[in-house]
């Protein structure tokens, strides 16, 4: 189906989606392709679905991850180059799979645990990685993030969760997430031209809905900027609740 192709109700609702998503980036730096995706699948054939997300994705990620200047942007990506190389090399193999796997079960994997860990922080559990340990952590969080990424065009759960462990300043870590998301949507772009996943048809509808993403985005830090750093923490892991909720009840009900 191509942008021509879709009723005007339609193309209300995905773009009033995107603005919403877009705000709920713009407010706590993640969650956009999460919300994109689980509405968009509600009216869009799944290809579509996935297609709509990626270039707002990459367009508000890049935006993102260089609000504070290419130097700042530079060293949050080089800082976490074990996170960040993972993601990208995993979105390459697993966008090939996305017509082959049984997403169900890869949705439940990664809702579950994600649900898990939100919960029991919200509810005091603090987690934090031992020095020592860190750069294993970093490594198998970018493997297990990007490869749900290629698939599905959600890597964030994973990565949220082990920055929120290393309880990275409100501007930091929003930062480092902008630059893990820019450079596995760039690879999730290319990944997804080879799959056939974004064409001449779905390309148009994904392009139309970065206006909108841009303007939920805007609006959205207009919120970020006024939170402390408890704030922003504790509205994080709802977000990812919610997220790991939404994944779990994909899997389950489709």
């Amino acid at each position: 189906m191509s942008l021509p192709d879709l009723a005007p109700h339609l193309l209300v609702f995905v773009a009033a989606i995107t603005l919403f998503a877009g705000f709920v980036k713009g407010a706590v730096g993640f969650a956009m392709p999460m919300i994109m995706i689980s509405g968009f699948a509600s009216v869009l054939a799944p290809d579509l679905a996935l297609a709509g997300l990626i270039l707002p994705t990459l367009a508000t990620n890049l935006a993102q991850g260089l609000r504070d200047g290419l130097s700042a942007a530079w060293t949050a990506f080089a800082g976490h180059w074990r996170l960040n190389l993972p993601i990208m090399g995993m979105i390459l193999l697993s966008a090939q799979l996305v017509v082959v796997l049984p997403q169900p079960v890869l949705l439940a994997l990664l809702g579950g645990p994600v649900l898990a860990f939100s919960l029991l922080q919200l509810f005091g559990w603090q987690w934090r990685i031992a020095p020592a340990r860190r750069r294993i952590a970093e490594v198998l969080t970018g493997l297990v993030a990007g490869f749900f990424g290629g698939f599905s065009g959600i890597w964030s759960p994973p990565v949220i969760a082990y920055l929120t462990a290393l309880d990275l300043p409100k501007r930091e870590h929003v930062r480092v997430q902008g630059m893990c998301y820019l450079a596995g949507s760039v690879f999730l772009v290319a990944a997804h031209l080879r799959s056939g996943v974004l064409n001449g048809a779905t390309l148009p509808v994904s392009a139309a809905l970065v206006v909108p993403a841009f303007l939920g985005l805007w609006a959205g830090r207009a919120v970020q900027d006024r939170l402390d750093q408890q704030i922003f923490r504790r509205a994080t892991l709802l977000f990812l609740a919610i997220a790991g909720a939404n994944l779990l009840r994909r899997a389950l009900m489709g």
